[in-house]
């Protein structure tokens, strides 16, 4: 449900910042749908890192697409209003992903955005400051990406939503930092060396954000490793208060940077409203490959149709004096593959 929060945002008020200022911002808060009570009151006080927060959600959406494009669930439906609200009840793999890519995402821009100036209350890390190696002469210098901001700020803002005291919260919350850890984990180092004709009088550092592609990277393969867990419950409230490894001897707790998921994934082949599943019927598939993408996985045992096409568009185009082009008509014969 997080994602149709942040579609909502993403595409409604970064085509309409204008109308923060001239609808007020409880209007604009309010029409959003879902806010907890503390998301509402943060984006009254903060519309301008409301708009932000949009848009890492959607940088967290389009690296999801990229990752899982060959997969039988490729987070096409991820930020849709009427489908995305059943795509993460199940507490699987791809529900960790997503929660953890998310809140990822959100840390990341909100970050970007300090360093760039374009938030209040935040800029550059001003702990950077001084040597960062003084036997070396490295200085801090330039502007460092002050993660720790962004992540606290996606830790207010996204953890918000969780809750309900229940083993799903636990899975939620834990995804999600896990996500803003392996940012905080992919931060670069840059130095670099000042002076005239290539000497090396002042030396100076700084801290900056890796791509984005590097943390989804990341996040894939956490994915491709995610551990089933369960909850453990207080003895007198009967309320979830931890999760442990499943199967595990004693309680063994899953390491800050896993994933984590409560529930086994279905299998995306066909369409399921109860586990959010869209299917893969009408889906491109690779007809050459028996990889993933492949026809044979990606549609099930189903099989699948040929379509040829013929693209033509015109080359070779000289200009005669004076004054026309002349071009020649070149075409291509091509063949896609989709899922019966």
């Amino acid at each position: 449900y997080l994602f149709v929060i942040f579609s909502y945002i993403f595409f409604n008020f970064k085509m309409a910042l204008s109308s923060v200022v001239a609808l007020g911002t409880n209007i604009i808060c309010n029409k959003i749908p879902g806010l907890a009570p503390r998301q509402r009151a943060l984006c009254q006080s903060r519309p301008d890192a409301i708009i932000v927060i949009g848009e890492g959600a959607q940088l967290g959406i389009d690296e999801c697409q990229h990752q899982f494009r060959f997969g039988r669930w490729n987070c096409s439906a991820l930020g849709e209003r009427t489908v995305f609200g059943q795509e993460l009840r199940v507490g699987s793999r791809e529900a960790a992903f997503t929660y953890a890519i998310t809140a990822a995402g959100v840390a990341h821009a909100v970050t970007a955005a300090c360093s760039r100036g374009n938030l209040s209350q935040c800029g550059c890390d001003r702990k950077k400051q001084g040597y960062h190696d003084r036997e070396e002469g490295w200085k801090w210098g330039g502007c460092s990406a002050d993660v720790k901001y962004g992540v606290e700020f996606s830790r207010r803002f996204v953890d918000a939503r969780e809750v309900k005291k229940n083993a799903r919260r636990l899975m939620n919350l834990h995804n999600n930092e896990a996500g803003r850890k392996i940012l905080e984990e992919r931060m670069k180092l840059e130095c670099k060396c000042h002076g005239v004709s290539g000497s090396c009088t002042t030396r100076t550092c700084w801290v900056t954000l890796p791509k984005f592609r590097e943390v989804g990277h990341t996040l894939k393969e956490r994915y491709g490793e995610a551990v089933q867990v369960e909850p453990v419950r207080a003895s007198r409230l009967r309320q979830p208060s931890f999760l442990r490894l499943k199967e595990a001897r004693g309680y063994q707790k899953p390491s800050d940077t896993e994933l984590v998921y409560l529930e086994r994934s279905p299998n995306y082949c066909e369409e399921d409203a109860a586990t959010g599943s869209t299917g893969t019927r009408g889906r491109l598939c690779n007809g050459t490959s028996a990889q993933a993408g492949s026809c044979d996985v990606m549609c099930c045992g189903r099989g699948h149709d040929a379509h040829d096409y013929t693209r033509a568009w015109q080359c070779n185009c000289k200009f005669h004096w004076c004054c026309f082009v002349e071009c020649n008509t070149c075409s291509e014969k091509s063949q896609v593959f989709t899922c019966k």
